[in-house]
Formats: structure tokens, C-alpha cells, sequence
């Protein structure tokens, strides 16, 4: 008999590599590396940048909204995958998997538009040297990591429930 993923109204049942164990065992120690590397190099990052005074520069606020951003987003996906990969029981359920959805999509638009807004102050710290402090100023800063944040949840919120919506 061929096994299919299942949709269950309790949540969703997934195959994964359920045939494979010994490849879900090498994935998990892999993953595990990663989630952990990832999370001692952005606290690492968000420390180093918050505590040197000489690092209170646009580029480094950036920097450190990027890396927190990147904790909350690995934070968003790589457990639940851990959890799949760790044994027999690989299920997630419908509230699980919308939440996950929700903050997942959230946290990636937000990281695209901050990408984007790091773009933009590395071109001014190159084509406007003199102009810099003058554009990139504390107070736009934070009004430009506002709206990437604003915009990451407002265009996930819209995308994400037009889609839930359909049947």
C-alpha cells in the first residue's frame, strides 16, 4: 500500500523520510549544527553591536535588526523541524501550521524590505559620503527598520489569509 501526507481535521500527518532513518538521524545532527551556530552568531552579533559604543551606526543597526530578525525566523521553523526529524511522530497541527505560516512569511518579508533598506544606506554611505550623517540620521533609522517591520506583517497578514481562504 503507498503512503500519502494526510490531512486530518486535527492537523497534518508527514511522510518525511519515515523510509529512511538513518537519513533523518545524519538531518538532524546537520540541522541541529546549523540551528546552533545561527543562534550563538546572531546573539553574538546583536551583542558585539549593542555594547561597543563605536558600532551606534546606521549600517550596525541594520546590522543588528538583520540578526535578530534572523534569530526569530530560524526560531520560527527549525524547531519544529528538529521535532519532526527526532523520532516516529511527525505531525503539526492546523494551528501550528498557520501559526507558523503567519510568523515564517512575516519575519521573511520583513528581512526582504530590511535587506532593501541596507541596500539604500550602503549606497548613500558610497555615492553621498558627505551628505551621510545628514540622510541616515538616528531618528530615519528607526522610522525606516519601523516600516520594514510594518510592511513584512501587513503584506504577510494580507497574502496569508487570501490564501488560507482558499478551499
Amino acid at each position: 500500500m503507498e503512503e500519502n501526507n494526510e490531512t486530518h481535521e486535527e492537523g497534518f500527518n508527514l511522510l518525511g523520510f519515515s523510509d529512511q532513518p538513518q537519513l533523518e538521524i545524519i538531518l538532524f545532527v546537520v540541522v541541529l549544527l546549523s540551528y546552533l551556530l545561527a543562534l550563538v552568531g546572531n546573539t553574538a552579533i546583536i551583542m558585539v553591536s549593542s555594547l561597543d559604543s563605536k558600532l551606534h551606526t546606521p549600517m550596525y543597526f541594520f546590522l543588528t535588526n538583520l540578526s535578530f530578525l534572523d534569530l526569530a525566523f530560524t526560531n520560527s521553523i527549525v524547531p519544529q523541524l528538529l521535532w519532526n526529524l527526532r523520532g516516529p511522530a511527525k505531525t503539526i497541527t492546523s494551528t501550528g501550521c498557520v501559526l507558523q505560516l503567519y510568523v515564517s512569511l512575516s519575519l521573511g518579508s520583513t528581512e526582504c524590505v530590511l535587506l532593501t533598506i541596507m541596500a539604500f544606506d550602503c549606497y548613500v554611505a558610497v555615492c553621498r559620503p558627505l551628505n551621510y550623517m545628514t540622510v541616515m540620521h538616528p531618528s530615519f533609522c528607526k522610522a525606516l527598520a519601523g516600516i520594514a517591520w510594518l510592511s513584512g506583517v501587513g503584506n504577510t497578514l494580507i497574502k496569508s489569509t487570501i490564501t488560507l481562504w482558499l478551499p
